[in-house]
């Protein structure tokens, strides 16, 4: 191929640059955001991925605990977190004063450096089968937002619990989405709950596993945001070309036939793994990018679903890095854009440089190179 003249070089690099910026704007937007896990013994320290979220210019992160050191080491940085209060602690966060000693002790040290807008109480706790932990769940985030509000927090920081999609007995079409009717009267006051203190739903949505048991049924491109016939639902007459936007609208209609129509669904959790078990099916590293990236596309659209195309879809991707300690099936373990050394699972184009990064088991120090411009990267090679 051949050169381009200089003054060509250089109007391709600004349009790179400008094409660049509108891009990165998504991940800084309110539509994207990053689940940072840490069921690991090889994850690089927190001080490090400060850089690499920079890098990645991801402004929103949602952790499953609020770990001071975490907290800490984003201290004065754009980045604004979701933590979280583990199954753990539901039973405790009964008690006002309990609930409100975790918040002083937890949350009030940092929230003057590092912006903490909200905080999840529990992770799929009503598909669980522990049912103490399903009765505690509603009085601890009463009581947690409760004591928000005593101590003057209220209108900073709001509280709801995220949910498995296994909360819905039916998502098709998505215009009879509905609730199992045995958490029906768990889920009707926790909606009361959201309407009152305008709280969102939280749903972890994974069309990986609705292909995963039915690659026979369901078609992968529809799954993965590829070009495809779509569905259309036959109620309403809207078309689907994705699973996980009729999975956002499903659970829509769910709220609705409760009786609430003022209830925001975001997405805590949704990705792909990148390798699986040999019965998972789909669990590959191509059908990771293609998922990942071209969901990151839509987002940049800043569309809504079918049913709420004035709502843009609200999305935390699962996960920044692959987690070696978690249980449960090799997918568990590898939904990870990263691996620990800072590295990409799968290709993402352009590289940056980012500062030398430091291990939190060691003291061993590397230089790794990163995308500076990962949304451009993910555009250009998914789409």
């Amino acid at each position: 191929m051949a050169t381009p003249p200089p003054r060509r070089r250089l109007l391709l690099l600004l349009l790179l640059f400008v094409f660049s910026d509108s891009l990165v704007s998504t991940a800084r937007g309110q539509g994207v955001g990053i689940n940072y896990g840490q069921i690991a013994n090889n994850l690089p320290a927190p001080s490090r991925v400060v850089h690499l979220l920079n890098s990645l210019n991801i402004t929103r992160v949602k952790l499953y605990d609020a770990d001071p050191i975490v907290l800490s080491a984003f201290a004065s940085s754009p980045v604004e977190f979701v933590i979280g209060l583990g199954n753990e602690h539901l039973q405790q966060m009964t008690d006002p004063s309990l609930a409100q000693a975790w918040i002083q002790t937890h949350v009030q040290p940092y929230i003057s450096r590092t912006k903490i807008n909200c905080i999840t109480v529990g992770n799929e706790i009503l598909t669980g089968n522990d049912s103490q932990l399903i009765s505690n769940l509603l009085p601890a985030m009463e009581t947690v937002s409760g004591a928000l509000v005593n101590l003057g927090l209220s209108d900073k920081i709001y509280v709801t619990t995220a949910h498995s999609y296994g909360v819905l007995s039916n998502s098709f079409p998505p215009s009879s989405g509905t609730f199992r009717q045995d958490l029906v009267p768990y889920i009707q006051p926790i909606l009361e709950f959201h309407a009152r203190t305008k709280s969102p739903f939280l749903i972890n949505a994974y069309p990986f596993f609705a292909y995963k048991d039915n690659p026979g049924e369901v078609s992968l491109d529809y799954v993965l945001f590829r070009p495809n016939a779509g569905s259309i639902d036959p109620v309403t007459n809207l078309h689907y070309d994705n699973m996980l936007y009729a999975q956002i609208d499903a659970v829509y209609s769910a709220i609705r036939l409760l009786g609430h129509t003022d209830i925001q669904v975001k997405v805590s959790e949704t990705g792909w793994p990148s390798k699986g078990d040999v019965n998972e099916v789909g669990a590959t590293p191509e059908n990771a990018r293609l998922y990942n990236g071209n969901l990151i596309n839509r987002i940049a659209l800043n569309e809504g679903t079918p049913a709420k195309p004035s709502v843009p879809i609200d999305v935390f991707f699962f996960a920044l890095f692959n987690e070696d300690l978690k249980p449960g099936p090799a997918s568990e373990r590898n939904y990870g854009l990263y691996y620990p050394d800072g590295t990409p699972v799968y290709n993402i184009g352009l590289q940056g440089f980012l500062p030398r990064m430091s291990y939190s088991f060691s003291a061993k120090n590397v230089i790794l190179l990163f995308n500076f411009f990962v949304p451009v990267a993910l555009f250009i090679y998914f789409s």
